[in-house]
């Protein structure tokens, strides 16, 4: 099963210039090694048969001819290979001459894409030789080999369940691309056939219009230029091959290579569709250019099963390296800045918030600390509660304290342990069964207490819950669930570690810093049951509803991209090789969407939280779920998931 990706190439071959005989014998060893890899599409550089320096030598009538039969003995050479093939070359119609991209797969020529925007600036001379596209008119088929082909920018090409456009060099430049259009006619992925040579920080530039162009098109993006071989006289061509989908850059070529080189990726086209039907503004774009239908030639390609090569990061949420340095700070700063905006407007006196010691309720409570600092506020403004339950352990008792004390914010501490034991004699439960009576009783005695603080205070309850705890339902209604300003509502829990450790590294002093790192080191508990007869955190919340790197891990694919279990599956177990097993990912991913659908209620009647990433379920914003909506479907394909060895990347 190849769960909706397509493994595509782009090919930088070695070129005998003016040797077109030469050239097709170097194409048929790439496309031998791209059949070798399971690739489906293959794409060559501009002018690739011929080269793309050949100068005047474009006139000559032997040139074209030798590059005619060079394409025939490479349709010959091909044919029983199941790769489809993008080779460039130029092609005469009656007096035009085409820079033009020939599709060809089985033997066949499937059709022909001409080049619209010819170079001809500075060091290129291509109007010299060539004709756009525009010259064709009415044209839609010419004769090739003997064969009555296709011809135009306008074709879209269907291989197996996948639709590519082509453009070619220049035409990626435009102000409006060939590529672009074709992408809003429904091509997956733009293949784009260039000889650009080199300069100074060119490559770079290059890099980043690719980049916009597949952003733009949301689409997968294949650029194979000239290499080492075309360099000549006054320009130097280094091989430049990129594979990007929607923006993100998937693999690429080396440059200066003097051999040949072959480059892959897996593009997931169900992602670019999942992304395409969630943003408006594609559809509504195709809708305001009134496109004219493309031509969509199918290629009739078998496609099969091949190991996808993709490697899906673990930690969807969490960049690595100096990113995370400049991730963290941007939320931090998104959170203070929500927060401060929120007190201001309700003209609040007071931030009333709940300290456990726990990695949630540090992190909101740093967020109102910095918040007081840049609305020039006294920290004593933030009345920071802490309220030992049954639970409640040494540690983080002692972290909490020490924390408030540091931070220089006003202390105070209930015990809710009195309340909670008249409340069950009130209601009649016995204090000796630690059923979710016993456990939420606990959270919404605390949620009691700091809203009658905060109406005491003329506060604003300041909540601490996270997005994956939000996603699982693991809060209690109107207990933890419940604030008046959420500041971590939109982070996810592999997230929230690395924001506190970020914290801790730049913005606080040093004894500050010491208690955030043993708080960072603690369990993930709710301290709801009684601890352990050491004293040690008897309630692991992992231990219950399954490691928040797998759920977090779900959350990010689910929500983004639609992906559906069957897919998650595949890739948590290419994510998490060694670390989990099939059978433990298939547990969690079950009990992961049994949760999300039964405890949208939840998120129904969230308050208020500032939005800091691509994934979020505000029910006024991203995730608009109705409270009743059923997970049989999704269940129902995670219990016939069949429990195998998934092939390494």
């Amino acid at each position: 099963m190849n769960y909706g990706f397509v493994k595509i190439g782009a090919a930088i071959p070695n070129v005998a210039v003016a040797n077109p005989a030469q050239n097709q014998k170097y194409l048929v060893e790439l496309v031998r090694q791209a059949a070798e890899q399971r690739i489906q599409v293959v794409a060559f550089p501009e002018l690739c048969l011929t080269g793309y320096t050949c100068g005047d030598l474009f006139g000559q009538d032997l040139l074209l001819q030798e590059a005619e039969e060079a394409l025939l003995r490479f349709l010959i050479d091909t044919q029983d290979l199941n790769v489809i093939s993008i080779v460039g070359l130029p092609i005469a119609v009656g007096a035009r001459l085409l820079n033009t991209a020939v599709v060809c797969y089985a033997g066949r020529t499937l059709g022909i894409v001409p080049k619209t925007y010819l170079s001809n600036y500075k060091e290129f001379y291509e109007q010299r030789w060539f004709v756009s596209d525009d010259t064709l008119g009415e044209i839609t088929h010419i004769n090739l080999l003997g064969n009555r082909i296709p011809i135009g920018t306008e074709l879209l090409f269907k291989a197996g369940d996948m639709q590519f456009g082509i453009e070619l060099c220049e035409d990626a430049w435009a102000p409006v691309t060939p590529g672009a259009t074709r992408a809003l006619q429904g091509a997956d992925i733009v293949f784009n056939l260039s000889a650009s040579n080199e300069s100074i920080s060119k490559h770079a530039y290059v890099q980043t219009l690719i980049a916009q162009n597949s952003a733009a098109g949301i689409c997968g993006y294949v650029y194979a230029g000239c290499g080492f071989g075309e360099s000549t006289t006054d320009l130097v061509f280094a091989g430049r091959a990129f594979i990007y989908e929607n923006g993100t850059l998937l693999a690429e070529g080396k440059r200066f290579q003097r051999e040949a080189q072959l480059v892959s990726a897996d593009i997931d086209v169900q992602r670019l569709r999942a992304e395409r039907r969630v943003n408006k503004t594609f559809s509504a774009c195709a809708t305001h250019w009134n496109l004219a239908q493309a031509r969509c030639l199918d290629s009739e390609y078998q496609s099969e099963p091949f190991v996808i090569s993709r490697i899906f990061p673990p930690h969807p949420f969490v960049p690595t390296g100096a990113e995370l340095d400049a991730r963290c700070e941007e939320i931090f700063s998104i959170q203070i800045t929500g927060l401060a905006k929120r007190l201001l407007h309700t003209q609040a006196k007071t931030l009333v918030i709940g300290v456990s010691g726990g990695l949630d309720s540090t992190l909101a409570l740093l967020v109102c600390v910095k918040a007081c600092d840049w609305l020039n506020w006294e920290r004593r403004r933030v009345l920071a509660l802490t309220m030992p339950g049954f639970g409640t352990t040494k540690r983080t008792h002692h972290n909490a304290v020490a924390l408030m004390k540091t931070l220089g914010v006003t202390m105070r501490e209930i015990d809710i342990r009195p309340a909670c034991e008249q409340h069950f004699k009130d209601i009649g439960h016995d204090a000796t069964v630690h059923d979710v009576t016993y456990e939420n009783s606990q959270a919404r005695e605390r949620t009691q207490i700091l809203m009658d603080v905060a109406n005491q205070t003329g506060g604003l309850v300041v909540g601490t819950g996270d997005l994956s705890e939000l996603a699982l339902g693991w809060a209690t209604y109107n207990g933890d669930h419940m604030s008046m300003y959420g500041v971590n509502v939109s982070i996810p829990k592999t997230l929230v570690r690395h924001l506190v450790q970020w914290v801790a590294d730049h913005r606080v002093d040093t004894d500050t810093k010491a208690t955030l790192s043993d708080i960072i080191a603690t369990p993930i508990s709710p301290e709801l049951i009684p601890a352990d007869e050491q004293g040690n955190i008897a309630q692991k919340t992992e231990d219950l509803v399954g490691p928040y790197e797998l759920h977090d891990f779900f959350l990010y694919y689910f929500l983004r991209f639609g992906t559906r279990p069957a897919k998650l599956f595949f890739m948590a177990q290419r994510a998490f090789v060694s670390v989990y097993d099939a059978q433990t990912i298939k547990h969690w991913l079950y009990t992961f969407f049994r949760r999300f659908f039964s405890q949208q209620f939840k998120r129904s009647c969230l308050p208020d939280g500032p939005k800091v990433g691509s994934v979020a379920l505000s029910p006024r914003g991203d995730w608009r779920m109705p409270s009743d909506a059923q997970a049989d479907a999704w269940l129902h394909e995670i219990e016939h998931l069949p429990i195998e060895e998934i092939p390494s990347a």
